[in-house]
């Protein structure tokens, strides 16, 4: 096995098939930014979301996809192009995945790719015993999917962060309170449906618990865009109004299902309910300036 990717494994000290899956996606998703960045991707585009945060930021909880976004619209970089960067990165490292192009993202404004690979080999490749894999069907797929928001909307920054395992790179992403606004955007705007994405609760606490003040310019020009906001600008007040609105209309024991699958420690989610989210919306109203 490589040293680069032992190291990578011993991180997450890994015992049952689900420890080996989530480890591997991980380490998968970690070479894609690698393979993204030899590319010359992040040139062009920066990385956003719930993996972003969890890589770069040390969030708790795994995460399955990787958001990318332009840096403005109108710039004819795509997904698509970088692909062929992705699956060497990905062969040079023993990994066994097909790369794809789902959509051009025309209709959506949101272009999609998938990596896919044999659960079972690749758990091996990582160190997985033979005896653990051998339970999973040999049929399984690991898979990742890739998105790149090919219209996106205005006032984010970015920063450069450097990942230094399993090779040294560096990754351009939204900062801390862009990332935070984008969150929120999910929080108050995501259609909901009959599954409520818990995830995105989950991720609101991590930033309140670290006081990180959200772009409300950033949260503001989403808003705008995906329809949802068409008055004065976002003041912290008018925020907090709106959180209690969403939180009174959300299922927390369905937010925290949704979320527990992702989580080492389900004890987090004790506390889970529409006076615990209220309580921290009064918290980060506290913080924001």
């Amino acid at each position: 096995m490589n040293p680069a990717l032992k190291d990578m494994l011993e991180i997450y000290r890994p015992n049952t098939p689900a420890d080996y899956q989530n480890a591997a996606r991980e380490i998968v998703q970690e070479i894609t930014l690698l393979g993204l960045w030899r590319g010359g991707f992040f040139e062009h585009a920066s990385f956003y979301g719930g993996t972003a945060l969890r890589i770069f930021h040390g969030l708790r909880r795994f995460s399955e996809d990787l958001d990318f976004t332009l840096a403005e619209s109108g710039n004819e970089t795509r997904l698509e192009r970088y692909l062929t960067s992705v699956a060497t990165e990905l062969e040079a490292w023993g990994f066994s995945f097909e790369a794809e192009s789902k959509t051009g993202g025309g209709a959506t404004g949101i272009e999609s790719a998938f990596l896919k690979g044999s659960t079972q080999l690749n758990l091996l490749h990582i160190g997985a015993p033979a005896e653990l894999a051998r339970r999973l069907p040999s049929g399984q797929k690991l898979q990742i999917k890739l998105e790149l928001d090919i219209d996106p909307p205005p006032c984010a920054t970015t920063e450069v962060r450097i990942q230094l395992l399993p090779t040294p790179y560096q990754v351009k992403l939204y900062d801390a309170p862009s990332l935070f606004a984008g969150k929120l955007h999910a929080v108050l705007c995501r259609g909901w449906k009959n599954r409520v994405k818990g995830r995105d609760f989950y991720d609101f606490v991590w930033y309140v618990s670290r006081k990180i003040q959200p772009n409300l310019a950033h949260l503001e020009a989403r808003m705008r865009q995906s329809g949802h906001w068409s008055g004065g600008a976002i003041s912290p007040q008018v925020l907090m109004d709106l959180l209690r609105e969403s939180f009174a209309a959300i299922d927390f024991k369905q937010a925290a299902d949704e979320v527990r699958v992702f989580l080492q420690d389900p004890r987090e989610l004790q506390l889970w309910s529409r006076e615990f989210f209220e309580g921290l919306a009064v918290k980060m109203g506290d913080n924001v300036t």
